[in-house]
Order: C-alpha cells, then sequence, then structure tokens
C-alpha cells in the first residue's frame, strides 16, 4: 500500500498555506457527516426523505466554508490585516482571534454541540463586518457593482446563521423567534433579487454571486447557468420579501445554488486547487450561500408547523396536546 507516502509526500510538497485550508475543512465535513448520521431519525416526518436530508446538511453547508476562511486568517494574515479599518487597534490580534473564533464556530455548528450560540455569533460579527467594512465603501463609491457584490453575500450569510440560531436556541422567545426569522428572510431576500438583477445585466460573470470574474470558457453552456439561475434568484428573491411561498422559495434558491456549485465552481477549484483565492473560496462562498438558504428553509419549515399548530387549537381547542 503506497497510497499514504504518496500522499504524505504531496502534501510535504504542498505549501502549508495550501493545504491547511483544506485540511480545516475536511476535518469539518468528516464531525459534521458524524454528527448527521446519529440525528438521522430525528429529521421532519412530514417532508420527504430527500428534502428533509438535504435540509439536514444544511448546517454541514455553512461549517465547512466557516472552517475555511478561519483557516485562511492564518495563512493569509496580512491579507487579512490590510481589511481591517485604521481606527481599530491591533489590527494582527482582532485578524488571529476571530480566525480561532471561525475555527470553534465551524466545529461548533458540525457537532451540534451549542450550535444555536456558534451561530448566533457569527451571524452578528458578520453583521458588524457589514458594517465596519463593507457599508463604508458602498457610501464611498456606491456606483461600483463590484463593490456591492462583495457586500451584499455578507447580509446573506448572517441571515442564514440568525435562521439556524433561531432553530437551535430554546431560550428564545416565541415571538423573538418569529421576529429573527422576518430578518433572516430579508437579509438572504435582497440579495438574491440584486444578483439575480445583476445577472441579467452581466451575464458574462460567473453565476451565483456575480463577481468581476468572467465564466471559464471550458465551462460548456454558459447562458445555461446565468439565466436559469437569474431567473429562479428573482422569483426566489421577491417571495421571501413578501413572505408568500417563503419556504418553497427557500429550497428552489438553495438547489440551484449547490446545482451551480456543484457545475461550476467544483470544477473551477479542481482546475486550479493551489489558488486559493480564485478557486476554494469562490466554491466555500458558493456552499455558504446554499447552506444558508437551506437553514433558512429548515427555520421557516419549524415557523409554519408552530403557526398551523396554534391556529388548529385556536379552532378546535382541546384537539391538540402537545
Amino acid at each position: 500500500m503506497r497510497i499514504a507516502p504518496v500522499g504524505l509526500a504531496l502534501a510535504l510538497a504542498t505549501p502549508w498555506n495550501v493545504w491547511l485550508p483544506y485540511l480545516a475543512g475536511v476535518v469539518t465535513l468528516l464531525v459534521g457527516l458524524g454528527t448527521f448520521l446519529q440525528n438521522r431519525r430525528s429529521r421532519d416526518p412530514d417532508d420527504p426523505p430527500g428534502v428533509s436530508t438535504l435540509i439536514a446538511l444544511g448546517p454541514l453547508f455553512i461549517a465547512i466554508p466557516i472552517a475555511v476562511f478561519g483557516a485562511e486568517h492564518f495563512t493569509a494574515t496580512r491579507f487579512v490585516v490590510q481589511m481591517v479599518p485604521a481606527w481599530i487597534p491591533g489590527h494582527l490580534f482582532w485578524v488571529l482571534f476571530v480566525g480561532v473564533a471561525l475555527l470553534c464556530a465551524a466545529l461548533s455548528i458540525a457537532s451540534g454541540v451549542l450550535a444555536g450560540l456558534a451561530a448566533a455569533c457569527f451571524g452578528v460579527m458578520i453583521l458588524l463586518f457589514e458594517m465596519l467594512l463593507h457599508i463604508p465603501g458602498i457610501v464611498a463609491a456606491p456606483a461600483n457593482r463590484f463593490i456591492w457584490v462583495v457586500a451584499l453575500p455578507y447580509l446573506a450569510f448572517s441571515g442564514g446563521a440568525l435562521a439556524l440560531a433561531a432553530t437551535k436556541t430554546d431560550v428564545w422567545r416565541k415571538n423573538g423567534r418569529h421576529a429573527v426569522l422576518h430578518f433572516a428572510r430579508f437579509f438572504v431576500g435582497v440579495p438574491i433579487v440584486v444578483f439575480g438583477v445583476l445577472q441579467f445585466l452581466h451575464p458574462e460573470y460567473v453565476p451565483a454571486v456575480p463577481l468581476n470574474r468572467q465564466t471559464p470558457a471550458w465551462i460548456p453552456a454558459h447562458l445555461l447557468w446565468t439565466y436559469p439561475t437569474a431567473t429562479v434568484y428573482v422569483i426566489a428573491g421577491t417571495l421571501l420579501l413578501i413572505n408568500q411561498r417563503a419556504r418553497q422559495a427557500a429550497l428552489w434558491l438553495a438547489l440551484m445554488i449547490l446545482l451551480i456549485t456543484l457545475a461550476v465552481y467544483l470544477p473551477i477549484m479542481i482546475a486550479q486547487p493551489s489558488d486559493i483565492g480564485n478557486g476554494l473560496n469562490y466554491f466555500a462562498d458558493t456552499m455558504l450561500f446554499a447552506g444558508s438558504a437551506l437553514v433558512l428553509a429548515g427555520a421557516l419549515r419549524g415557523k409554519e408547523s408552530r403557526l398551523a399548530h396554534d391556529g388548529v387549537r385556536k379552532v378546535f381547542p382541546g384537539a391538540v396536546t402537545s
């Protein structure tokens, strides 16, 4: 068996700042799969098996990218330090502290241990990043499309994390949990509608998150990926904002993003595995987008069940005992 020595040789030949983000993602994947298999009997019996399984994987699709980004706080420290606003003291300390926090949050969400607290902290932290890093850039250059595209995913990531926290945190009151879900729908719906419009206007850019990067020529049927994605985005985002068939919209949105992740971003990552910024990061960003939509769908399912439960009790007192 020479597989192990060959793998060790490849690892030693690869720079640590390349393999560490992959290692963080793989470890989180293994932890999450173990948790998923242990909890497979606790899925919602009202959902079809495929839908229930997909929603159950939503937290893992959030945890893996968080682990990747946490590791990059140590492998690309100089780059991340430059992103910290000048008026905040101790740049290096905060970069390393956030890196540790992200790794801990990823393992917590993947394992289910204090997952609600970890998701809530991650959601609040992402909102702080939005206010401290991205909104000042938007104010300075509101006509710059790229700045908007970079900033808006953070809003969706925060919405997904808050939706996950709403399903995991028992101490939140029922009405408060509903309020969090309203914010989560808005945080996911706004970026989706904007991205849908931008993809209609700029079909040459990569789908899902239309950054300033054209879809590689070797990926077939560019427009086949862009225009259907844009259509689903506009419809699903609108339904989320008006709160009509919001759960179905979140599910279709997640399916579309997952398809794009596997069909477009996975080949890009495989084609250039050592280019973390243009390979792994694109893949992780899109996976986090899909995970945010999935956990939102799962949270909205719970909300609909509680509302239906309350409605039955009002119409038929005593018919529901639990």
